[in-house]
Formats: structure tokens, sequence, C-alpha cells
């Protein structure tokens, strides 16, 4: 495992248990020689984890649209920023560049980059380790809703064993290590 990709909050106004779980993560990454991997902002649990990794002599390479660094939300002081020109083509490279997944707590964007990755799983385009941290129970509903969509066959049981869930940013590398196993071919899964 050499670089995890992350996606959380950028909002600066969140319960501060989930900011000391951004800043535990990135103590976690540098200690273990893992490279972080994020959207590159400079704020919110963002802010926090690439802070924490680079404070903790950690590597992180962000990746994010020219037109947010227009308005300059980017992170100036990161190992490596990377330009795309699409929100699209940012996932893509994330993805590209990482060895896992990880969803802190966040809003819609983390909500909606979770979900993608997720759905690329499902269809075969990437096989990575998917970790949700459920801090707070802060994805109960959304895990809920999984459960719901399984029961009323909106997809297979086997599509619930694509994530691990843990509870700490302390749980995340074991989770990983420990993932559970999913078939080699998931677009035989794909449709019900």
């Amino acid at each position: 495992m050499k670089k995890i990709y992350v996606y959380c909050a950028s909002s600066s106004k969140v319960n501060s248990e989930y900011v000391e779980t951004a800043r535990k993560l990135g103590k976690i990454l540098a200690e273990n020689n893992i490279e972080l991997v994020y959207g590159g902002g400079s704020v919110g649990l963002m802010g926090v984890l690439a802070d924490s990794v680079l404070e903790n002599g950690g590597r992180v390479t962000g990746v994010i649209p020219r037109f947010m660094v227009e308005v300059e939300w980017q992170h100036d002081g990161l190992t490596e920023l990377i330009l795309t020109e699409s929100m699209h083509e940012r996932k893509e490279k994330m993805a590209e560049l990482a060895d896992a997944v990880v969803a802190l707590p966040g809003g819609c964007g983390t909500l909606e980059e979770l979900l993608e990755i997720i759905t690329w799983k499902q269809l075969g385009i990437h096989s990575l380790p998917i970790i949700i941290v459920n801090v707070n129970g802060y994805y109960n509903h959304l895990l809920a809703q999984f459960q719901q969509a399984a029961d009323e066959l909106f997809m297979r049981p086997e599509h619930l064993q694509m994530w691990n869930v843990t509870n700490s940013a302390e749980e995340v590398l074991k989770a990983i290590s420990n993932g559970k196993t999913v078939h080699r071919d998931m677009r035989r899964f794909a449709k019900i």
C-alpha cells in the first residue's frame, strides 16, 4: 500500500470529532509511509488531513481542477499538485494514482465521489479496496440505504461486500489489509 485516495469535507464548520479523525488519519498515513492522494483543497477536513500528513513528514499529492485554482481553493504547500481540466478528469486521475480509497465524512462532493467509485468497482472498472469511515455514525443512513437497495433487488447482496466500514482512523489500515473478498469478475454481478 503506497498511496491512499481520501474523500472528505471542505467544510471548516464541522464537529471537532471529524476534524480530529482527519488529523489522526493524516498522522497514520505519514507514519506508515503511505502517500495521501486527495482533492487538493486547503480548508476543512481536506486541509486538516493534508497538513497532518505533511507535519508528520509524509507526502501529499493533490489533484484539483483548474477552475478551483483560479478561485484559490488549492493547498499551496503540497508535495505535488496536479491540475486537471474537469471534475471528471480529477476523479479519474486520483483513482488511477491510488492503491485504496477511504471516505471520511463529507457533503455532496464526498458522497458523489464515494458512490461513483463504488459504481466503478461494481462495473469492474477497478478493484481498489474502499473503506467508509463511519465516525459518530455519520454514514449510518447511507449504509441503511445500500442495504435497502439490496433487499429490494436494486443491487445484489454481493455488492454489499465491495466496501468495508470502520468507526475510526485507527482502523483504516487494518480494514484495507483485511478487506472482504470480492469476486474477481464483478461485471458478472453488475446486472441483476
